[in-house]
């Protein structure tokens, strides 16, 4: 069962920043992927939350500025529609893993005040992906600080199981069960290969009972015919 909560507007807490998405398709297209396929991961479990370009206030405060990450999830907290995460109706749960996929208007300065924000507020794991330059960095919490990943190629989220492996100019992502991360159009191309399949199978094995049925058949005629000249 969906949740719903409100999404009555708030003059102090806007839900919206005015920014776009996306400022490019390659953007736009990792920010689903890794979204939906995290949607898809965690489908069964009605307390992980996952969202992407949400409005995150993470104290209720005029004077903290929201910060909208490309995709984050919370473990702990339902499902359900929201206009932002307001993070003291949310049981003051702070998201635990956040992603930021960038776009070549993102430059450092931003960047960093983004990692100082992640950090003073919880996150567990941040990870960044620049798809221009195929470069994955990531951060985990250590006590106060998120402090860099050394190794990405290979490194498996704690708080997610996934692993990321980063070579031949491009980035893939495992899951736990080691199940690549695909688009909607790659995971709608394997459903109808998987329907082909089982149409085959079901064709096969209707061909086989029928030449069973065929052989049982004049297996009967052979012995109603040598039964008569018997008797």
């Amino acid at each position: 069962m969906t949740t719903f909560f409100p999404t009555n507007a708030d003059l102090h807490f806007p839900d919206s920043d005015g920014k776009p998405m996306a400022d490019n398709t390659e953007q736009f297209r990792w920010i689903v992927l890794i979204k939906e396929n995290l949607e898809i991961l965690f489908a069964d479990d009605p307390n992980v939350f996952v969202a992407g370009d949400l409005l995150w206030y993470p104290v209720k405060s005029r004077l903290i500025s929201p910060v909208a990450p490309d995709i984050m999830v919370v473990f702990g907290r339902p499902k359900g529609r929201r206009g932002s995460y307001k993070q003291w109706q949310e049981n003051n749960i702070a998201p635990q893993v956040v992603y930021e996929i960038l776009s070549p208007s993102n430059n450092a300065e931003e960047m960093e005040r983004k990692l100082e924000f992640y950090q003073t507020y919880g996150v567990e794991e941040y990870y960044q992906y620049d798809p221009d330059r195929y470069e994955l960095k990531g951060w985990q919490r250590q006590g106060e600080q998120l402090l860099p990943i050394a190794h990405m190629d290979g490194w498996t989220s704690p708080r997610l199981g996934i692993r990321f492996a980063v070579g031949n100019h491009e980035l893939v992502i495992y899951r736990p069960d080691g199940r690549q991360f695909l688009s909607s159009v790659e995971l709608e191309q394997r459903a109808e290969q998987e329907r082909q399949r089982a149409e085959q199978e079901r064709q096969r094995a209707e061909a086989a009972e029928q030449q069973l049925q065929d052989m049982q058949a004049l297996l009967q005629q052979y012995r109603d015919r040598f039964g008569e000249l018997d008797s």
